[in-house]
């Protein structure tokens, strides 16, 4: 079962086969790993779904997504790969702390789903390192139809759609803003890294900038856009030696950029602020004074070490709002180092990695998530940030010879 997956234009400058059809099966699955972490806010949407309804049909996503993977990879085959056995190594700790938990039931639970997410993820291993980029095709089509749901939303009724204090998220599924940013800026920059390294046309990345870029704007969320510029430097430059096509592209930024700033700088200011007084802008929007509380918790020595179990991700009713603290509170000193071993592993084997491509979108990544992590939740349990990781990944993993490809049909 396949079907054709033309998610990033015409492949072209990469050096190997032509793009071949893409699973279908594996299409499912992934899409329903990401139904099952896609935000929820409380805010009312056009269609009656309602919170419970909207959880059963989050949750049951993962058992659905499962089967898929079970379905497509019959045979059990997975490969070695020292991340996805990261992120089994995380959830079998959040099992182990969540058990202690004064909340055992819903920690225990969350723990298990995280058990569920990471087998996923090994059952999809055997398609890691495939030469025609098939699951960071697949990610960015989901995100694209993701966003096309928030798109009809905002269409259909506006008012609606900016209800959260004036902020884009979806109307349809309850897409909150900072995730509404956070696919916008990832689509956003994965098209800009694969244009400057000649893998898609330029139409492609007009129509991404001319649909993503405003979403992102629309959303005023600092966070995704700072994460987004970040990734772009840090992934343009991996190819600035290589690609001329980087160093003018990179000319006409930083002049677009002086020019841009000096006459709308009174505009950029009034974005950036929110509406908010220097003193919350400090303050994060409120978010240091969390963690302030998280920082003089005086807990015992086995839950410092392990953390008290997963949670929502809130303290004391307040969100926590940074996948540090949040770790630090539910998984501990131990869940911490295994978050940063997890970056530092993907970081290493990008800047180890032969320049191209492939290089430049796991650095973007990588980066991006690094970034984003200071204030968003979502590195030490199922979130969409995990799926992106899990793509730069796929892209660092050593293609497998056409003869012993586990699962695929060789190429001509």
């Amino acid at each position: 079962m396949s079907l054709p997956l033309p998610v990033v234009g015409r492949v072209r400058a990469l050096g190997t086969a032509p793009t071949r059809p893409v699973p279908g099966l594996i299409v499912a699955a992934w899409a329903a790993l990401f139904l099952n972490v896609l935000g929820w806010s409380d805010s009312t949407t056009l269609l009656p779904i309602r919170h419970l309804e909207g959880q059963i049909i989050a949750q049951a996503a993962l058992p659905t997504a499962l089967l898929l993977a079970l379905l497509a990879n019959r045979r059990l085959l997975v490969r070695p790969q020292l991340f996805v056995l990261l992120l089994l190594t995380m959830a079998v700790l959040s099992v182990a702390s969540s058990l202690h938990s004064v909340y055992v039931i819903g920690s225990t639970y969350r723990a298990a789903r995280f058990v569920g997410f990471a087998s996923v993820l090994w059952l999809l291993t055997p398609w890691f390192g495939r030469r025609d980029l098939m699951l960071l095709r697949t990610h960015l089509a989901v995100m694209r139809g993701v966003l096309a749901v928030v798109i009809v939303g905002l269409v259909l009724s506006p008012g609606q759609a900016f209800s959260f204090e004036g902020r884009l998220s979806g109307t349809l599924w309850p897409i909150p803003p900072t995730q509404v940013a956070h696919y916008s800026a990832m689509l956003l920059g994965i098209t800009v890294v694969l244009w400057l390294c000649h893998v898609i046309p330029g139409r492609t990345v007009l129509w991404t900038m001319a649909v993503a870029g405003p979403l992102l704007i629309l959303t005023h969320t600092r966070t995704a856009l700072l994460s987004c510029v970040v990734g772009i430097v840090l992934g343009a430059g991996s190819l600035f030696l290589g690609q001329a096509r980087v160093r003018r592209a990179t000319a006409v930024a930083l002049s677009v950029g002086v020019m841009v700033g000096t006459v709308f700088a009174e505009g950029l200011t009034r974005w950036l602020m929110r509406g908010q007084s220097a003193q919350q802008a400090g303050q994060l929007t409120g978010r240091t004074k969390v963690w302030s509380q998280i920082a003089a918790l005086h807990r015992d020595p086995l839950h410092e070490i392990f953390g008290n179990g997963l949670s929502n991700m809130s303290f004391n009713g307040l969100p926590i709002d940074s996948s540090w603290m949040s770790t630090y509170v539910d998984e501990g000193w131990a869940g911490i180092t295994l978050q940063v071993l997890v970056l530092a592993l993907l970081a290493g084997l990008a800047l180890m990695h032969q320049r191209g491509p492939r290089r430049a979108v796991a650095l973007f990544i990588v980066t991006y998530c690094a970034v984003a992590s200071i204030t968003e939740t979502g590195l030490g349990a199922p979130s969409p940030y995990l799926l992106d990781l899990t793509v730069a990944a796929t892209l660092l993993t050593t293609p497998l010879p056409l003869r012993t490809r586990p699962l695929g049909r060789r190429t001509p």
